[in-house]
Parts: structure tokens; sequence; C-alpha cells
């Protein structure tokens, strides 16, 4: 019955909708809000409905759906890429775009954000326009991320900075 579901999600919502590692009943309630009744249709991986993803275009999602969480706000307009299996905790901004601080109706341009692999961005984090996150970088829930880091790292507090090294990811095989 399952195969049944994620080929249906698949031809009419696309992939990322047939995605076996949420569940079918999890898909098939966010493609009704997001297909149907129109909330993040724009957006075409599946979101939360209380999420806000600007410019999903200029999102590169890696393998999860950044916005699955409640509340996240993700604002692509200047880009953001994101590594494989990166978690994203609820209340999460990526805000990849600045206001000019002379004058706040224009938008500064910036490089995008780049958040490696095997991140795990934690409940309430912000991440700020042109950062740069190594692979494996923990942030904490809460922080504010203002700086580039390298990977292997745990990172706290407003601003962010290191708290401590972290030994290599090591994936156990199980379900993400």
């Amino acid at each position: 019955m399952n195969k049944l579901i994620y080929f249906l999600l698949r031809t009419f919502a696309g992939n990322a909708f047939a995605d076996p590692q949420f569940p079918a009943p999890k898909l098939i309630k966010h493609f009704i809000l997001q297909k149907i009744l129109r909330r993040n249709a724009h957006v075409p991986w599946p979101v939360h409905p209380s999420t806000i993803i600007k410019a999903p275009e200029k999102i590169n999602r890696g393998t999860r759906c950044p916005g699955m969480a409640p509340f996240c706000y993700l604002d692509g307009r200047n880009g953001i890429i994101i590594g494989e299996n990166t978690w994203i905790g609820p209340r999460v901004s990526i805000i990849s775009m600045n206001h000019d601080l002379c004058n706040y109706s224009k938008y500064i341009p910036s490089n995008p954000i780049i958040i490696g692999k095997n991140c795990w961005i934690g409940a309430g984090a912000i991440i700020t326009a042109g950062v740069n996150l190594g692979d494996h970088t923990v942030v904490a829930a809460g922080a504010v991320v203002t700086k580039n880091f390298s990977g292997n790292v745990l990172i706290a507090g407003v601003p962010a900075r290191v708290i401590r090294e972290l030994e290599g990811y090591q994936a156990d095989g199980g379900r993400p």
C-alpha cells in the first residue's frame, strides 16, 4: 500500500513528496495543505504550514526538507545551499538577505549561506547572510550565527562562538 501512495505522490506532486524518509501519512497531509489548499504552494518540497519560505528556487535543500519543523523562516533571495543530511529544528531562521543600514528599503546583495553536510541547526537558531558553516557543525538552540565556522564544531551563543570541537560525524546507517 505504501508503494502505491509514494507512486501517486511522485506522480502528482514530484519526487520530494515521495521521499520514503518521511511516513506516507505525513506526506499526504503536506500534499493536501500545499498542493490543494495552497499553503506554501510555491515550495516544491514538503514544508510545515506555519513555515515561511522566500525564493525557494534559490534554495538547494540537500537531501532533507528544510522547513518541515514548525515556524521556520527561510529567506533564500541571496541563495541558501544546504548539505546532505542537515537537520533543521523548529523556529529556525536562515536569512540570506540583509537591509542597507542607511536605507532600510534597500537590500544588500551577499554571498549565499552555505551549510555543510551532516549539520544540525537547533531550535530557534538564526543564521545570517553570507555565513558558511563547515560539515558537521552543530548550532545550539537560540544561537545567532553571524560569521563562518569550520566543520566538526559545536557553536552556541549570541553571537555564536565555538563551544567545543567534535569528532567526525558517524552515520549509524539507520533512518535519518
